[in-house]
């Protein structure tokens, strides 16, 4: 992905200037008549949201106002939008808004900045970048972006793309990267291992989209056990009791609890906690074929209680 977070200027940055409703006149009060007049023409009164380029004297851009509104206290994540308003370059805050944490407002940045491209034939070649402000562990930002990133990254890339293999490469990947113990139980072995509903809801899949299940371990065993379970369906078409188009076209989202996990998981290792971080995610496609679980089949589960399907859809 495109770093947006700088931890120092590498050339020419733009400041940014927070701007208040309340405040907004005072501050016009000490500039050019030209400053009051393209704020006027532009009707930018500092409500959130709003950005208003200042011309410099060489063609350039002098400043950008950033309306905050007079909300308070003020949420960081009402910077989220900025970094998709403004051109590419680089940018900093000259006096980072009071009372929000510069942390938050990086982090903000960044999230707001996540672009799903993958597809397009033209993708931008540059983004606006923001220099982190003073005492922002930037490092620390962009652990928490790029988790968000890889979350919203498998979750946008259609089922065609993103099965239960390419899940489990995923995972396999983030726990080869920070050391931990990986397992993937595939197949019929989801019978042999005792995960007898896993492998029911994903039997009917073709058997390069054979269901799994994905266990990720990590961190010393006497440290506090924190145990992420994700659902990884990736994709729904609600097994016999089909769904209808308009209920199966977003289904490429029913593994979205399987990417937070993972990428939670990640956050957690590449944060270093000192936790026993366990990371379990079933990763199945709900097909339609002649091995399809049925409504009124009665299914064994781990923990010995059976359970009667009465609807198909995972």
């Amino acid at each position: 992905m495109t770093e947006t977070l700088l931890s120092e200027p590498q050339g020419p940055t733009t400041p940014l200037q927070p701007i208040r409703p309340a405040d907004l006149e005072a501050w016009l009060a000490d500039r050019p008549p030209l400053v009051r007049a393209l704020a006027e023409a532009a009707k930018f009164t500092g409500k959130p949201g709003q950005v208003l380029a200042l011309p410099g004297l060489d063609g350039g851009t002098d400043r950008v106002l950033v309306g905050i509104g007079d909300a308070a206290p003020l949420d960081a994540m009402s910077f989220r939008a900025l970094s998709a308003r403004l051109p590419a370059g680089d940018y900093v805050f000259d006096d980072p808004p009071p009372g929000v944490d510069p942390g938050d407002i990086a982090v903000a940045w960044a999230l707001g900045a996540y672009r799903f491209d993958r597809y397009k034939q033209k993708r931008a070649d540059a983004a606006p970048r923001l220099v982190a402000p003073d005492g922002v562990d930037v490092a620390e930002a962009r652990t928490i972006s790029h988790a968000c990133a890889l979350a919203k990254d498998m979750v946008n890339t259609p089922p065609n793309d993103m099965g239960p293999l390419q899940m489990e490469t995923i995972a396999r990947e983030i726990a080869e990267q920070h050391g931990a113990q990986f397992t993937a139980i595939v197949g019929e072995g989801l019978l042999e291992a005792n995960y007898p509903s896993v492998h029911a809801v994903g039997r009917a899949a073709e058997p390069h989209r054979a269901p799994r299940f994905l266990e990720m371990t990590w961190g010393v065993e006497t440290d506090p056990v924190v145990c992420i379970v994700g659902k990884g369906v990736v994709f729904d078409t609600g097994g016999l009791d089909i769904k209808p188009p308009a209920g199966m076209r977003t289904m490429k989202k029913d593994m979205g609890g399987g990417a937070h996990a993972l990428a939670l998981g990640r956050m957690v290792m590449a944060a270093g906690l000192k936790v026993r971080l366990v990371v379990l995610v079933p990763v199945v496609e709900n097909a339609i074929s002649g091995d399809a679980m049925r409504p009124g089949d009665v299914l064994d589960s781990r923990k010995g209680l059976t359970i009667e399907v009465g609807n198909t859809d995972a």
